[in-house]
């Protein structure tokens, strides 16, 4: 399996921008749809975009749509998550995560994903 890792996670003023990076080991990295969640204190993983694995299809949470942009680098192995216009609310650890790729579809559900990173946390001050 794929093996992911993090980073670009950091303390951030509300309205700040911060682009999160995972990068991926193996030879297969294409062949996967990626997304990216996140989890608050006390609060459910949840999702928050997704990626195809060529990268033509991505989905949004509604809480992100328009602030937050997924694409990803299949040369470098590396998929990024870049959060413009961050909020207090969008505080939380972030992971990337893999699935299959086979069929292109929204996949919301923390459970259809196989491999997870170790996440960053992000902090958006007040």
């Amino acid at each position: 399996q794929v093996q992911l890792v993090e980073s670009g996670g950091g303390l951030v003023q509300t309205g700040g921008s911060l682009r999160l990076s995972c990068a991926a080991s193996g030879r297969t990295f294409s062949s996967y749809a990626m997304g990216w969640f996140r989890q608050a204190p006390g609060k459910e993983r949840e999702f928050v975009a997704g990626i195809s694995w060529s990268g033509s299809s991505t989905y949004y949470a509604d809480s992100v749509k328009g602030r937050f942009t997924i694409s990803r680098d299949n040369a470098k192995n590396t998929v990024y998550l870049q959060m413009n216009s961050l909020k207090p609310d969008d505080t939380a650890v972030y992971y990337c995560a893999a699935t299959s790729g086979t069929i292109v579809k929204h996949r919301p559900d923390p459970s259809e994903y196989f491999s997870w990173g170790q996440g960053t946390q992000v902090t958006v001050s007040s």
